[in-house]
């Protein structure tokens, strides 16, 4: 699951540091912390690909770089 990219931004909204792994749609967690972030990420990718394997949905493979954005 490590070779996903994981964004970690703060929101003032939630009050929390969000979790985005932009490769696994609607795969997004938070935590109080970046680290407590981070953990939530690593099992939210992987109930999203358990989930997945479940309904015989995709699984994107991980990019191995850095997305980019324009």
């Amino acid at each position: 699951m490590s070779k996903y990219e994981v964004i970690i931004y703060w929101s003032d909204e939630d009050k929390a540091f969000v979790a985005e792994v932009p490769e696994l749609p609607g795969c997004v967690t938070h935590g109080k912390t970046q680290t407590e972030a981070l953990v939530n990420a690593r099992e939210a990718m992987t109930l999203w690909v358990r989930t997945a394997k479940e309904f015989g949905d995709a699984i994107p493979e991980p990019k191995g770089r850095r997305l980019v954005y324009a």
